[in-house]
């Protein structure tokens, strides 16, 4: 399975027909419009219309490559995605050790990644409102679990400071600045529900998060640090629009810029996709308890994104 692939594509509008031709996805739309890109190459298809001819080759040719296709609904908001079932030649060995892991293992991970979600929170709320609402406190009070629940009290005090205070986040919501959230944060899932699988372990078994109706929950896991960046993006177009704000090709658009911009990360520009990777891959450091080796970013900072 490649991990290079970056390439997001969004289809709003239809009719548009997908097939497969010597290995590259080949997209028609409206007044015989064409596109076309190495299926190895794309990382992300979201089909955001109903009208939509695809057949089966185009979803087993790019969940060969890692892949992943979100389905939307009637509201264009995302609703279902596929991800490749086997993406490394380790995946029994890396089954065990999941399910081997310790609970002790576990929180500490928990705890590290909470830890960076609040950093990265009190860093937006800084850069947007230059004030961090106190979070940037909260972080050493998180312990190995959380189970003083810090992550919902810095929750409480980060959507009213970066939303307003009449804000309440709801992943049910089809209005904005909800929606836009909810489109943000479902690409952001995908590109880590195919890094978890491109390192060889399933995306079932996660951490934290856990339900007998979860899939992705090592995916949601993984994302917590860095939802912060669609976040400041959402802040952004919010304090630009108002309520004005409407899901448009535009806005999709600039959503999904954070997805394929560059981060500094270990020294180094990266894609957000490439440090995902990364992440994903130095679970196995977790799962064995060197959890000091794990690529989590430490700060913030290391994690800026370099505006398009």
């Amino acid at each position: 399975m490649s991990v290079e692939s970056e390439r997001i594509v969004d289809i709003s509008d239809g009719p548009v027909r997908l097939w497969i031709e010597n290995q590259q996805l080949m997209l028609e739309g409206p007044e015989d419009r064409r596109w076309s890109a190495p299926a190895n190459e794309v990382a992300v298809v979201i089909l955001g219309t109903e009208w939509v001819r695809i057949s089966a080759p185009v979803l087993t040719t790019l969940a060969a490559h890692g892949g992943v296709v979100i389905l939307c609904d009637g509201r264009a908001m995302p609703i279902a995605m596929t991800v490749p079932l086997h993406g490394h030649t380790l995946f029994p060995q890396r089954l065990r050790m999941q399910i081997e892991a310790t609970e002790p293992r576990r929180k500490r991970a928990w705890q590290a990644i909470v830890q960076a979600k609040i950093r990265a929170q009190a860093a937006v709320l800084q850069r947007r409102r230059k004030d961090d609402a106190g979070l940037g406190a909260l972080v050493d009070r998180v312990r190995s679990g959380d189970p003083d629940n810090i992550e919902a009290e810095a929750a409480r005090r980060y959507w009213p400071a970066l939303l307003g205070s009449t804000f309440r986040r709801d992943p049910m919501s089809d209005d904005p600045p909800n929606s836009f959230l909810n489109y943000g944060y479902a690409v952001l899932r995908a590109m880590a529900a195919r890094a978890v699988v491109a390192a060889g372990f399933t995306a079932a078994l996660g951490l934290h998060h856990h339900h007998r109706e979860n899939v992705f929950a090592l995916a949601d896991d993984l994302m917590e640090p860095f939802r912060p960046i669609v976040d400041e993006r959402v802040a952004g177009l919010w304090d630009e629009l108002g309520l004005t704000a409407r899901m448009s090709r535009e806005v999709k658009r600039k959503l999904l810029e954070p997805m394929i911009g560059r981060y500094s990360y270990g020294g180094e520009w990266r894609k957000l996709s490439d440090i995902l990777h990364r992440m994903a891959a130095g679970l196995v450091d977790v799962f064995q308890g060197q959890l000091q080796d794990w690529p989590l970013p430490a700060t913030w900072e290391g994690i800026r994104v370099d505006e398009p």
